[in-house]
């Protein structure tokens, strides 16, 4: 995907930023955020807090709690510094302002393409020309069977995808799965998986480049939490 250079805003706070996702990931990765050195103030685990923005024992660094997708646009424009992102979201975006140094082993999951279970048994991918897809994903889904010699026409959906093939929307879709039970669960069948996800550590290249030390210790702090983790 091609990109137009983005400015690099101010942000709003002095000092940095850090985006992490809202839902399941932040659990996982709050272990290596808080071994990494950083607690932050106590309105973030408070479930009726409407705060968005979060102080940390760090002076001048400060959390955002965001929706997954939107965290790597957060760092690709420079309103958050670093951040924590699933390749799935990397490779829909394709943001060249993000750098990605390590993989967290958090948040594993697959984006895989799902049908019908009676159209799974008799269908043969090898023969496929042009296919319809509900996806929140149609960057990545387009690459993928393009590069096998297959149209997808994608029809954007950020949730409830299950109900395409059910309702006639589309016969197929390409989703998360991690159990494969809401699979299941509604008469789909995993017939191929695109990639594998995890999380990353994110970085914007602006800041890595102007504020080289800061940014290479906030990485270096959380390797070191992950060689800790590991060795455990």
């Amino acid at each position: 995907m091609a990109h137009i250079g983005l400015d690099q805003p101010a942000s709003p706070k002095p000092g940095l930023v850090m985006a992490l996702p809202k839902g399941r990931i932040l659990k996982e990765v709050m272990p290596l955020v808080r071994a990494a050195g950083i607690e932050p103030e106590a309105a973030f685990d408070d479930d009726d807090s409407r705060k968005l923005q979060f102080d940390t024992n760090i002076e001048g660094l400060s959390i955002i709690r965001v929706r997954a997708f939107d965290v790597a646009t957060f760092v690709a424009f420079g309103a958050a510094h670093l951040g924590v992102a699933g390749n799935d979201v990397l490779m829909e975006f394709d943001y060249p302002e993000i750098y990605a140094p390590l993989d967290l082993d958090i948040g594993h999951c697959r984006l895989s393409l799902a049908e019908p279970d009676d159209m799974a048994r008799d269908d043969d991918m090898a023969g496929w020309s042009h296919i319809r897809v509900a996806t929140k994903y149609p960057g990545i889904t387009r690459r993928y069977f393009a590069a096998r010699g297959v149209q997808a026409e994608c029809v954007k959906l950020n949730g409830a995808m299950e109900l395409a093939p059910v309702l006639g929307l589309c016969p197929r879709i390409v989703d998360l799965v991690s159990t494969g039970s809401t699979l299941r669960a509604n008469g789909l069948r995993e017939v191929a998986v695109l990639t594998e996800i995890t999380s990353r550590l994110i970085v914007n290249r602006a800041a890595f480049k102007t504020r080289p030390d800061v940014m290479s210790g906030w990485i270096t702090r959380f390797r070191q939490s992950l060689e800790g983790r590991d060795a455990a």
